[in-house]
């Protein structure tokens, strides 16, 4: 297969989109559209973010034979690349709405079918693939730079003597720094930012029962002090460069890109103290600062509108637990976990699973909005991977359908076995006020629903035999 690199640079410019006015915002590709000015409307209404949405034909997929898997993989890949460069024309001003999205649905037409066409050789053709070619603009919030900042309102039960005031403290700071208007940085919108200390306790656990693996098994990997980046994704887009649109941080396996394998990533060194060669990896947090980064220029930075600074994380937790309601068998070596969905603006929040939060605020935890954390606390993401597995296969065709969540009472779906949950906890020293955003789909305008983590298990079977051991002896292990 070849290695594909998609080159796009959004260069702001200031042109008209539709019968509304667009600004292309600090590099981003962040376009600010005056919503209902067209209409007669109040032209000093909140300003919206126009984007591109359109039908996740991954998602859609239940069975591709083995034989395909390359060739569907590769026109996948090719589906995310005509959203991202169709979005770059709308976000630079140089097609209107309707042009491009005609354009759009005719390219994906043709490689819609390329991923029916690769099935149907070995297997029967897709059913209602074709219906998901067409593609259509959607707004979301977008900040107005001449909005006074509002101060949150008051909650309750706080963790900690005084944190409500500092808290809303800086949450005006943030505001009155320009945090997250986009108007100098291109970034998410104010309103995809709250004060933690505004938010109620949303934590729920379930209780254990009788049975239940209490142990746990953690393995230290480091903080990616080596700097492994890239905007690979090779569980999504495995043979495909910068398949991801986004850079990823890793840590663990020191191999992991685009086009490794099970046999290279076993091959492989690993940063994890224990020897655990997994691939462990998510989308990088970066300060929204206007600076450049050595990817400014760069497929999945700057030219697919991921701008800043990169933060390294200040700590990197990696743990696996158990069920609340049974023991845990074994994963199988090389099974395949995503946790969020990159593409939850759009796709909706079925898949969503991130967790945003503050240290000493963990009782609280937030899907859709970045925390405003008070001085001295350190901004939280949290994914807690599915914890059942089919039993069977180390992946699926939509890389969802072989692993599945416990539900609110800890027990795995019929026809499915608790496996060690794996919890990644990475935090982040970051200013009260800071502008930041996480790397995302140029697409999905950095928006917080759409972090997400990504898993490879690479442990030995001996070493996997170890951490079962543990966690349903009740141990705590490292």
């Amino acid at each position: 297969m070849s290695q594909k690199g998609h080159k796009r640079r959004l260069r702001p410019s200031h042109k008209a989109l539709a019968v509304v006015s667009a600004l292309v915002l600090g590099g981003g590709g962040v376009v600010i559209v005056a919503q209902g000015a067209s209409a007669g409307q109040d032209s000093r209404r909140a300003p919206v973010t126009a984007t591109i949405d359109c039908p996740d034909v991954g998602d859609r997929l239940r069975e591709v034979p083995d034989q395909a898997r390359a060739e569907v993989d590769e026109n996948l890949a090719e589906l995310d690349s005509q959203v991202a460069d169709a979005y770059g024309k709308l976000a630079s001003g140089k097609a209107r709405g309707e042009v491009l999205l005609g354009e759009l649905k005719e390219q994906r037409t043709t490689t819609i079918s390329g991923v029916s066409d690769a099935i149907g050789k070995s297997a029967a053709r897709p059913e209602g693939l074709e219906e998901l070619s067409a593609c259509t603009m959607q707004q979301a919030p977008a900040a107005d730079p001449a909005d006074e900042p509002a101060a949150p309102d008051e909650a309750q039960d706080q963790p900690q003597s005084g944190a409500q005031n500092g808290a809303q403290s800086d949450a005006q700071g943030f505001a009155a720094k320009g945090g997250g208007t986009g108007s100098k940085a291109g970034g998410p919108a104010r309103s995809d930012f709250v004060a933690i200390g505004t938010v109620k306790p949303n934590v729920r656990t379930p209780a254990r029962r009788a049975g239940a693996s209490t142990g746990s098994f953690a393995v230290q990997c480091g903080r990616n002090e080596n700097r492994h980046l890239n905007p690979d994704n090779v569980i999504v887009a495995p043979g495909v460069s910068n398949g991801a649109h986004h850079m990823h941080d890793y840590v663990g396996n020191k191999a992991t890109d685009a086009f490794s394998t099970n046999n290279s990533l076993a091959a492989a060194g690993t940063t994890c103290t224990n020897g655990d060669q997994s691939t462990y990896y998510w989308p990088v947090l970066r300060l929204r600062d206007g600076r450049a980064e050595a990817d400014a220029k760069a497929p999945g930075g700057g030219q697919d509108a991921n701008v800043g600074t990169i933060l390294r994380p200040k700590q990197v937790t990696i743990e696996f637990k158990g069920s609340a309601v049974s023991r845990v068998a074994a994963m199988p070596r090389f099974l395949r976990i995503i946790t969020g969905d990159a593409k939850a603006l759009t796709n909706g929040t079925a898949n969503a699973n991130a967790s945003w939060s503050c240290t000493g605020f963990e009782n609280r935890q937030l899907k859709d909005k970045y925390p405003i954390c008070p001085k001295g606390s350190d901004v939280v993401r949290t994914f807690n991977f599915q914890s059942c597995w089919d039993g069977k296969n180390a992946d699926s065709a939509n890389h969802r359908t072989h692993v599945a969540f416990a539900g609110r009472d800890g027990s795995c779906p019929k026809g499915f076995k608790a496996i060690p949950q794996l919890v990644q906890r990475i935090t982040y020293g970051v200013s009260p006020g800071a502008r930041f955003a996480v790397d995302s789909f140029p697409e999905q305008l950095h928006k917080p629903v759409t972090d997400h983590g990504d898993f490879i298990n690479v442990m030995s079977d001996g070493l996997m035999s170890n951490a079962v051991r543990c966690i349903n002896g009740g141990r705590a292990c490292r």
